[in-house]
């Protein structure tokens, strides 16, 4: 019997060995661990990098940090030992921080209180700054002292031409006045019950804060309106009032509508345009007109001569309601419009009225006095006065 493939050519490698199954998978897995190696260290490798910029930009950070920045990171441990005090009346955490500091009553031995953390401290700061009161518009300063000093040159500096022979002649000497301002203690007390000091939910510091700045801005605003300076500030409108171009120091100007209790009939906007220009120019072009809403009420219904209101309102907080083209302030401790009332006032309070404040505000716990609730009294110093008597005129409603 032949065999099938007999008289077939000879082919010399026809078929290719073929490498086991066994021997391909070691090749794959060694290739795949090579290029695994090579990836982690490129992956460990940028990582690296990315850790040193990060390193890096952190520095810078730190470098360029404010000073405000890192005076808040100690705020949080006076916070954490104050909020303790208010809840549950303990002062050990207080005493403890170099940040308080415990100050007696001069009046009342034993009486003393700590100062608030500067986070309440700010939140009662920013319901007085954005009260309806002269402390808007007016010169605010703070002092560490009982009281605040301002010297106040008020003689007419001279000036004059000279040539290269003429001798210069000695100008007017100095005409100074000092005006002292006394700081006086402002004082609050808001009341809890110590149910709603346990609850931890309920925000203390918070109300706290809103009590002690809404009970301080309404007691401070009457004061700088009408204060009389037996333990207050001095009121502008307490000065003695004379007509116009025949004050001295000590006096303000006024100006009146011609009509006793009210505008003129026929006229009534003249009036405000006399106590604009009664006021110097050097003052004028910072004047804000100062009343409250019931005389404001009256001023929006004026109108020129061409029909158009005086009054413009303000669109947004910093940019207020205008009055002739300057801002309004509404003051509800202004008085009402009355016979011989100074219901309206024009000025550049910034350089005419000053208020000195301590920039501290100190609480003292009182469980004991108010059972079942806890009393907490608030104190603050703070003056103010007239500092420049020709920066602001007043409007008499009246007719002389």
């Amino acid at each position: 019997m032949t065999d099938h493939l007999d008289g077939m050519p000879e082919t010399e490698g026809f078929c290719e060995p073929v490498m086991p199954v066994e021997t391909k998978a070691e090749a794959a897995a060694t290739e795949f661990l090579s290029s695994f190696e090579s990836f982690k260290d490129d992956v460990s490798e940028r990582l690296g990098a990315l850790d040193t910029r990060i390193g890096q930009l952190q520095t810078k950070a730190a470098m360029r940090r404010p000073a405000l920045s890192t005076a808040a990171e100690v705020e949080p441990p006076h916070q954490k030992a104050f909020a303790a005090f208010l809840r549950r009346g303990e002062e050990e955490g207080l005493r403890a921080l170099d940040l308080s500091t415990k100050g007696l009553n001069t009046q009342v031995n034993g009486e003393g209180g700590y100062l608030v953390d500067p986070r309440t401290s700010e939140m009662v700061s920013s319901v007085l700054r954005g009260s309806g009161s002269l402390r808007a518009i007016s010169r605010v300063v703070q002092v560490e002292a009982t009281a605040y000093d301002v010297l106040v040159d008020r003689a007419e500096l001279e000036a004059g031409w000279l040539d290269e022979v003429t001798p210069a002649t000695e100008t007017t000497g100095p005409v100074i006045e000092r005006i002292s301002i006394t700081l006086h203690e402002l004082s609050a007390n808001p009341r809890a019950t110590q149910r709603i000091l346990e609850d931890s939910a309920f925000d203390l510091e918070a109300w706290l804060a809103e009590r002690i700045g809404d009970r301080f801005r309404r007691a401070e605003a009457a004061a700088f309106v009408l204060g009389t300076a037996a333990n207050q500030p001095k009121g502008f409108l307490t000065k003695d009032l004379v007509p116009n171009g025949s004050e001295v120091w000590g006096e303000l100007g006024y100006v009146v509508t011609g009509t006793s209790g009210g505008f003129d009939l026929n006229d009534p906007g003249d009036a405000i345009v006399d106590l604009v220009y009664a006021l110097g120019a050097e003052y004028r072009a910072n004047g804000t007109f100062v009343m409250n809403s019931k005389t404001a009420g009256e001023v929006r219904k004026m109108k020129d001569n061409q029909g158009r209101f005086l009054w413009v309102e303000g669109i947004s907080e910093d940019n207020p309601a205008r009055l002739l083209g300057y801002p309004v302030l509404l003051a509800e401790d202004m008085p009402d419009i009355g016979p011989n009332s100074p219901a309206m006032a024009f000025g550049d309070f910034s350089r005419g009225y000053t208020i000195a404040e301590r920039p501290d505000v100190r609480i003292l716990r009182d469980p004991y006095s108010a059972k079942p609730n806890v009393a907490f009294f608030a104190t603050k110093r703070v003056g103010g006065d007239v500092t420049d008597f020709s920066a602001i005129k007043v409007l008499r409603f009246g007719t002389a």
